[in-house]
């Protein structure tokens, strides 16, 4: 496991001519907010940073979707 992680890592270090280091940190940053209103709740993702965009473009991932989870409120 350790093996495949390091070689992971070192794909994605030659594929985006970034470290590492500052491509978990970039990625670390991505965040997921959870809100509640009176039509229910609802999980999106906050904006990709340009940076954070160009990452996943270069390791051809797809970036994650803006709504994430929708919940009606329930009925009274």
């Amino acid at each position: 496991m350790c093996w495949l992680a390091l070689l992971l890592n070192r794909i994605a270090e030659t594929t985006t001519s970034v470290t590492w280091a500052k491509i978990a940190g970039e990625l670390d940053l991505l965040t997921l907010g959870t809100f509640t209103g009176p039509a229910g709740t609802f999980r999106q993702t906050a904006e990709l940073t340009k940076t954070q965009k160009d990452l996943l473009a270069k390791l051809k991932i797809q970036p994650p979707k803006k709504i994430i989870e929708a919940t009606p409120a329930a009925a009274p």
